[in-house]
C-alpha cells in the first residue's frame, strides 16, 4: 500500500528506544537566526519503555508533538497529558491540538467547526493515519472516496453539494474530475439529482443523507434520474471505477478590448507528473495569446504540494521579481535550533522511498535545516509569460492551504484580487512522520510572504466583502461567464467593478445547504493541506 506521498520504503517501525528519556545532547551552540535569539530546551520526557503496540504508538504520538508540533511549547509534560489514557489515537490527536489558544478568537488555533460552528471534536489540519487501511488507488484522510494528490481516482467522479432548505433541497453537481467514470456518463457541473437507486430525494434532508451519501460515495454502481442546467431531464447508471484525473476543469482566454484575460479552474495541487504537464500546456496558450490578467478558479482546491503551488506561482510572477522572497516557511524554535532530537528516528527517504545514507551515516529528518533562512522560498520564473499585472482568484471556503499560499505570495508583487466566499483559513503544513503503521501529519510550520503577512487561521476574506455567503452558482459551468463569482472577476478585470450575485436560472435558492453539521460530509471531497515532500527538505551541510 502506498501513503498519500506514495512512499515506497519498508514501514519504519518505531520501536521502544523511541520512548525513553529525550535528553538533551551537550553541543555547542549552534547559530540561529534572528527571530530566534532565545535559546529553547529539548523537553525531557519520562516515558515507559515497554508497553503493548497501541501504547508504545500513543507514547510516540505525543513525544514528536512535544518536539515537531507548531504549537510544542503549549503542551504539558508526558505525565501531566497521560497519553495511554485516551480511547483511541484519533482522541489523543484532539486533546494534543487543544493547546495551542489563537489569541484572536480564544479558541484552538485547530477549532474545526461543524456547519453550525460547533465543535466537530476533531482538529482542523492535524490527523494520523492507517497506511494498511488506505485506498491503494486514491486517498484523502477519512474521505470515502476522492481523487488523491497522485491523480488517482477509484469511485464515480462527482462532487455534490446540497442547495435549498431542510425540506426542500436539490442536490447539485459542483464538479467532474476528468477521466472519471461520471464524466465519461456525460455528467456536467450544474447537474442536479432527483432520483437515486429509485429512491426520490428533496424534501427530507436529514433523513436522506445517509442513504444518498452512501449511495454516492460508497457503492459500487449507481442509477442516478435527474435534469440538466438546461432543465433536460436524463437518467444515467455508471460504476465506480480507478482513473486517472486531469487537475485542470477548464482553461479558457477571453478578450475585451484592449485585454487578454485568462482563466484557469484547477482542482488540486497533485505532484508534478500530474499537474506539470497540464501547466505547460494552459501557459503555453496564455503566452501565446499574450494574456495581461488571469482569473485563477480556487473554488473547490484544497492544496496540496509546496513545489506544485511553488511552480504555479513562478509561471505567474513577471521575471522582474526574480529571485525576490517568495515565501517563508517557519518551524517551531526547537526544530530551528536543531534540538527536535526525536527526528532522529524518522529515516529521510529518496522520491523512490529508499533510505539515503552520507559518509555511511543513516540520514534522518534531524539532518534537515529548519532554520528561517533555508526555509526562505525564492522566485525562479518559469517561462516567457510576464504579461500578468492583476490576477483575480475565485474561492470559497474549500479553498485551503496551497492554494491561500498562491494568494499570499503574490500579494505584495501584483494586483490580487479575491471574489467568492471566505477561504478555509490553513496558514500551515507538514510531512509525515512514520509511527509504526501509522502517518502522522502534525502541524510543523507556518508560511508568511515577503512583507511578513501570514496567520490566516481565519480565511481570506473575499473583496466582494461578501464573506459568509457562498456565491458559488452550479446551474453554470467553469467558464461560463454568467456564473456569479466568474462574473464578478470578470467585470472588475473590465470595469473596475464587481458584479453582483446572478440569480440561478431555476426558482431553487442557490445558497448552500448549511444547517446540519453533517453536511460537512458533503462539503468537498478534496485533500485539504499543505505538504512539504521529505525529499525536498535542505539537508544540513
Amino acid at each position: 500500500m502506498k501513503s498519500i506521498l506514495n512512499l515506497k520504503g519498508p514501514i519504519i517501525l518505531i520501536c521502544a528506544m523511541l520512548l525513553v528519556n529525550v535528553l538533551l545532547p551537550g553541543c555547542k551552540k549552534d547559530k540561529i537566526d534572528s527571530a530566534d535569539v532565545n535559546e529553547v530546551k529539548t523537553p525531557v520526557d519520562k516515558a515507559p519503555t515497554t508497553g503493548n503496540r497501541d501504547e508504545l504508538t500513543k507514547d510516540s504520538i505525543f513525544l514528536y508533538a512535544r518536539q515537531v508540533y507548531l504549537w510544542w511549547d503549549k503542551l504539558p509534560d508526558y505525565n501531566t497529558f497521560k497519553p495511554r489514557n485516551y480511547t483511541s489515537f484519533d482522541d489523543e490527536l484532539y486533546a494534543v491540538t487543544r493547546f495551542g489558544i489563537n489569541p484572536s478568537t480564544n479558541k484552538p488555533y485547530e477549532f474545526s467547526p461543524d456547519a453550525n460552528g460547533a465543535d466537530l471534536k476533531e482538529p482542523k489540519y492535524s490527523y494520523i493515519t492507517d497506511i494498511t487501511q488506505q485506498n491503494p488507488v486514491a486517498y484523502v484522510p477519512k474521505k470515502k472516496s476522492s481523487v488523491d494528490l497522485e491523480g488517482n481516482g477509484n469511485d464515480f467522479g462527482l462532487l455534490v453539494k446540497p442547495y435549498g432548505t431542510q425540506t426542500s433541497y436539490v442536490l447539485y453537481v459542483n464538479a467532474v474530475y476528468p477521466g472519471s467514470p461520471a464524466e465519461r456518463a456525460g455528467f456536467k457541473r450544474g447537474d442536479r439529482f432527483n432520483v437515486i437507486n429509485g429512491t426520490t430525494i428533496g424534501t427530507n434532508y436529514s433523513g436522506e443523507l445517509s442513504f444518498f451519501y452512501d449511495a454516492l460515495f460508497d457503492s459500487p454502481n449507481i442509477t442516478i434520474e435527474g435534469k440538466t442546467n438546461t432543465n433536460t431531464s436524463f437518467t444515467r447508471s455508471i460504476n465506480s471505477a480507478a482513473y486517472k484525473s486531469n487537475p485542470v476543469y477548464k482553461d479558457s482566454v477571453y478578450t475585451s478590448g484592449t485585454k487578454k484575460i485568462g482563466y484557469l479552474a484547477y482542482a488540486r495541487f497533485s505532484d508534478e507528473n500530474n499537474s506539470i504537464p497540464e501547466f505547460d500546456r494552459v501557459f503555453a496558450q496564455f503566452t501565446q495569446e499574450k494574456i495581461t490578467d488571469l482569473i485563477l478558479d480556487l473554488r473547490y482546491n484544497g492544496g496540496g504540494y509546496v513545489e506544485t503551488a511553488e511552480n504555479l506561482i513562478n509561471r505567474i510572477i513577471p521575471d522582474t521579481h526574480n529571485g525576490k522572497v517568495m515565501f517563508i516557511e517557519y518551524y517551531n524554535k526547537l526544530m530551528q535550533q536543531k534540538k527536535a532530537t526525536i527526528l532522529a528516528n524518522q529515516p529521510l527517504l529518496d522520491a523512490t522511498g529508499k533510505f539515503q545514507y552520507q559518509n555511511g551515516k543513516l540520514i534522518t529528518y534531524a539532518d534537515v535545516d529548519y532554520s528561517v533562512s533555508a526555509n526562505t522560498n525564492h522566485f525562479n520564473k518559469i517561462g516567457s509569460l510576464n504579461s500578468i499585472a492583476n490576477v483575480v482568484v475565485i474561492v470559497s471556503s474549500s479553498t485551503a492551504s496551497a492554494s491561500e499560499l498562491v494568494i499570499n505570495s503574490l500579494k505584495p508583487y501584483l494586483n490580487v484580487k479575491v471574489v467568492g466566499s471566505t477561504t478555509y483559513g490553513k496558514p500551515v503544513g507538514f510531512f509525515p512522520i512514520r509511527i509504526a503503521k501509522y502517518d502522522l501529519y502534525l502541524s510543523m510550520f507556518e508560511t508568511q510572504n515577503s512583507k511578513g503577512e501570514g496567520g490566516y487561521y481565519a480565511g481570506f476574506v473575499p473583496d466582494t466583502g461578501n464573506s459568509s455567503n457562498d456565491d458559488d452558482n452550479p446551474n453554470y459551468d467553469f467558464g461560463n461567464l454568467s456564473e456569479s463569482s466568474l462574473a464578478a472577476a470578470y467585470n472588475y478585470l473590465t470595469k473596475g467593478s464587481y458584479t453582483s450575485s446572478v440569480k440561478s436560472v431555476n426558482t431553487i435558492s442557490v445558497a448552500p445547504l448549511k444547517v446540519l453539521s453533517a453536511s460537512n460530509k458533503l462539503d468537498d471531497r478534496e485533500f485539504k493541506g499543505m505538504i512539504q515532500r521529505p525529499e525536498k527538505l535542505q539537508r544540513l551541510k
